[in-house]
């Protein structure tokens, strides 16, 4: 009996000391990276009222907040300029707590549906290229730390995540979204600084799963309570409101450099222009909601599929509301996947080729936030147009100088007045002369002998070949609108 109670006492003084501890929010942990070189925010919660020190290693000054009555308590700290050398953090209400591991480096948010979550060892049936690759070359870049929030529905607003940052290793890099690994690969490779990802995504979701409660009332007519959410929609995973509270809040004090984000397949159907500006609207709101000012976005226009029709136009008009989205909003970049998709994966809604998706993400970033500008980032896309006859010629923004093939061009189309569309033959056009339209990319069809409009790869699954000096893919476009 006594020594019973012997261990019951000590359970209850090591309880009572674990609640003494000021407690962190699971970001705040081990091996997390910290944003280089400007106020990073660390927060947490404490007995109310209490005073929490904050005492990093790198300067050895000591930052205090005064928990509010709510136990809340945020300290900004100045940190450092990227390096390799661990750090610690020490947070001390009356009982220190030290955490270890600590890098500074450029911290960058992987967000959207499941193209975004795949991880690098892949999903059933889904797998990843170069995962082995991957598995092999994971020492090499255990400067990659990433923290995976779990995917969590809540009705309100969530404060915390039980989640870990992870070093990146040959038996943790097969977990770490394979888009956002590969993304920081190349940061990590071009900047020589740590990199910090912070998964907060879920397979399926719509862009509304991601909007506030607010934004949703004001901008669209999705029901609100639980049961109308519940019943809205077939599958879990693509319910308004709940995943935005419990998967992206828990995130939101942390302190990043951008967002990169890979999402639309579910929003694939949805009429006008509601994507587009649903889209620019969860930007404002992440923003406004980080409070960073207009952080980086960068984003990922979704890859060929059937959509249950090869031929169909929905998943092309979506790819159109992603390009809308990017001439909207500002600090933004649209990677273009039309051949990222090979032509066996028809049905398959998670392609293979992630590292070119997350390297053309980081070519954005490293172009056009890190201003490193020998880096060409851009797909090139239709400048202007001119019929001449029965043939058709185009200029194209962003060429960087050259175009990839100059016979063999597949991909486009071109109808009359009869609005019926055939494939087109294109190739390179030069002529002496130095005029505007001496050198441009010719389009003409037997069938078509007075075209009035032109598209590219505008179908659910249609693979082009177009490229541009950087080697990257001409936008699906069209100069119609039927």
């Amino acid at each position: 009996m006594e020594k019973r109670t012997f261990f019951l006492a000590i359970a209850v003084i090591l309880a009572v000391c674990t609640h003494a501890k000021v407690r962190l929010p699971h970001l705040i942990g081990d091996n997390m990276v910290l944003q280089q070189n400007t106020e990073a925010r660390l927060w947490g919660w404490a007995k109310p009222g209490k005073t929490v020190s904050v005492t990093v290693s790198w300067n050895a000054k000591t930052y205090t907040a005064r928990a509010s009555k709510d136990g809340k308590w945020l300290v900004k700290v100045d940190t450092p300029p990227a390096s390799y050398t661990p750090l610690s953090i020490t947070f001390d209400d009356g009982e220190p707590l030290t955490i270890q591991g600590v890098l500074s480096g450029e911290v960058w948010v992987c967000a959207g549906q499941s193209n975004m979550e795949m991880p690098v060892r892949g999903f059933g049936n889904c797998p990843v290229e170069g995962y082995n690759d991957a598995v092999l070359e994971a020492r090499d870049y255990s400067a990659i730390h990433y923290v995976k929030v779990p995917s969590v529905m809540s009705m309100t607003p969530l404060e915390d995540a039980n989640c870990e940052w992870r070093v990146t290793g040959p038996q943790t890099v097969g977990e770490a979204s394979a888009t956002g690994y590969f993304f920081a690969q190349a940061l990590t490779k071009a900047l020589d600084v740590p990199v910090g990802l912070i998964m907060a995504n879920k397979g399926g979701t719509r862009v509304e799963s991601w909007l506030t409660r607010e934004n949703l009332e004001k901008y669209t007519k999705e029901p609100l309570d639980t049961m109308g959410i519940v019943n809205g929609h077939e599958w879990d995973y693509h319910r308004q409101l709940v995943w935005g509270n419990g998967t992206f809040n828990p995130i939101l004090n942390y302190t990043v450099k951008g967002i990169i984000f890979y999402q639309g397949c579910s929003n694939v159907g949805d009429p006008g222009n509601q994507y587009s500006e649903r889209l620019q609207l969860l930007v404002e709101q992440w923003r406004e909601q980080f409070g960073l000012g207009e952080i980086p976005f960068y984003f990922v226009e979704i890859a060929p599929y059937h959509y249950d029709d090869v031929n169909g136009e929905a998943g092309a008009l979506l790819r159109e509301q992603q390009y809308i989205a990017s001439k909207k909003i500002p600090n933004s970049g649209l990677v273009c996947t039309n051949d990222l998709a090979y032509p066996y994966e028809t049905t398959q809604i998670h392609p293979a080729q992630k590292k070119p998706v997350g390297r053309r993400l980081a070519f954005l970033a490293l172009n056009q936030t890190y201003g490193i500008g020998d880096v060409w980032c851009k797909s090139p896309s239709l400048k202007n147009m001119k019929i001449d006859g029965s043939v058709v010629h185009l200029h194209l923004n962003d060429d960087y100088g050259s175009i990839n093939r100059f016979t063999d061009i597949v991909g486009f189309e071109l109808a009359g007045d009869d609005h019926v569309f055939h494939p087109a033959k294109a190739e390179h056009f030069w002529q002496p002369g130095g005029g505007e339209w001496d050198e441009t990319i010719m389009v003409s069809c037997p069938e078509v002998e007075h075209p009035v409009a032109i598209r590219y790869c505008f179908r659910n699954f249609q693979l082009g070949n177009l490229k541009n000096g950087a080697g990257l893919p001409l936008f699906p476009f069209r100069t119609d609108n039927w």
